[in-house]
């Protein structure tokens, strides 16, 4: 955590990735970030991957730093609450993050009744309120059409492309938002989609006017560089490489490494081609790619490696997560941005903070996620403004929930 955002408080209703990785960066910059949930916990309670004990990894890793409050959703109580929380007074508060709008209660038009200079920010699946998640967004805009095998099907990605951009939007629109209101004392309902997101950046890239002025997909290519070389080899000891050639640098230090100078030539004679050029490279790729592969065979992964930082080569070996751990010292403690914590009832690993370091602020360390309703009673005192009888008495009717006062309550 940073302190770059201290004094900064924002109100997280989320689930799934973007916006519990937007509230997580907010609080990583040391923003006072507070999740309400349902009692008994929301959508992401249980959310995969689990620790040995069956505790989210999820939980744990996108709501890092914040605060929580567990709350009846369904009674008037519960919403009156929430909405007294995200409405709370105070020059730097006033600020909402969802992507579970509810209408008639929880959304801009209503809640500004009780803040006119609310910034809310939504996220929804697409821009007419359909839910929508990346495993649907990019079949729909044909990215596995261009991953995978060349002989191969369509094949979806691990990764949550557009919900990790998304959430980086999420804290660009809230900052965009609150610098507004800092000059004009307005506030703002800002609304996005995840398909939007995702659109606009295949956009950008110039995918779309590919396909549009074409009227082709972008071929697959298995892990070839698209546009330029880039390739996977097979090291003698079955260890395999990424080598990139993306750069005229990086193309010449290939070629200098491997010692094929002289059948780069010839290949670039015999098609009457110059290979200092990005595009011919890729569509000479196979070809290319029959010349170096046999200096890759020949040799194991250490002197791969050996040669490749000789010549300055960007590159890097193909890793399970597990074997990074154990051999990658920028995710470990080696690297400032990690800690290595202990989490009861799960043990200890690396955890990240921050990527981003600020010259002005010291770098702190990453903050556990915390218990569901952690931080109830904290909340409805400090942000609410209850006073100890109204909260006791909220307990007591089961509108709110907080895990300490359930183990000190059984223990009794």
């Amino acid at each position: 955590m940073t302190q770059i955002l201290k004094g900064m408080r924002v109100v997280e209703g989320s689930a799934f990735v973007a916006v519990p990785l937007a509230g997580m960066t907010l609080a990583q910059m040391g923003a006072e970030v507070i999740r309400f949930d349902r009692i008994g916990g929301g959508l992401d309670a249980g959310r995969w991957p689990l620790a040995p004990d069956g505790q989210s990894l999820f939980w744990a890793g996108l709501n890092k730093g914040k605060k929580s409050i567990a709350v009846d959703m369904k009674s008037p109580e519960g919403r009156a609450l929430i909405t007294r929380i995200i409405t709370a007074p105070g020059p730097d508060a006033g600020m909402f993050l969802t992507n579970l709008r509810v209408r008639g209660w929880m959304d801009h038009e209503t809640l500004s009744q009780h803040r006119a200079d609310l910034i809310m920010v939504t996220l929804t699946g697409d821009r007419h309120g359909r839910p929508q998640v990346d495993y649907t967004v990019n079949p729909s805009l044909g990215i596995p059409h261009m991953t995978g095998p060349e002989d191969g099907g369509p094949v979806a990605h691990a990764l949550p492309a557009w919900d990790i951009a998304a959430g980086n939007m999420v804290v660009s629109s809230l900052l965009a938002a609150e610098r507004h209101r800092l000059r004009t004392g307005q506030g703002q309902d800002v609304e996005f989609s995840l398909k939007d997101a995702a659109a606009a950046t295949i956009g950008h890239l110039g995918m779309i006017a590919e396909a549009s002025l074409t009227g082709k997909t972008r071929p697959r290519a298995g892990n070839a560089l698209y546009g330029a070389y880039g390739q996977d080899f097979l090291c003698a000891d079955g260890q395999r490489v990424m080598v990139i050639g993306l750069t005229a640098r990086q193309w010449k230090g290939i070629v200098t490494a491997t010692g094929t100078a002289a059948e780069m030539a010839a290949l670039a004679a015999s098609a009457g081609v110059d290979l200092t050029d990005e595009g011919t490279r890729w569509r000479l790729r196979d070809r290319i790619t029959a010349l170096l592969a046999p200096w890759f065979a020949a040799r194991p992964l250490a002197e791969v490696a050996r040669e490749c930082e000789a010549h300055g080569l960007t590159w890097a070996p193909f890793r399970s997560l597990p074997e990074a751990l154990q051999s990658d010292p920028d995710l470990g403690p080696d690297n400032p941005m990690f800690r290595m914590m202990e989490h009861p009832g799960v043990g200890q690993y690396p955890v990240p903070g921050s990527p981003v370091q600020y010259s002005a602020f010291a770098r702190t360390d990453p903050v556990a996620a915390p218990a569901l309703g952690a931080h109830t009673e904290e909340i409805l005192s400090e942000v609410a403004g209850l006073d100890g009888t109204e909260i006791a008495g909220l307990f007591d009717r089961g509108v709110v929930a907080q895990a300490e006062r359930a183990a000190t309550r059984n223990a009794a």
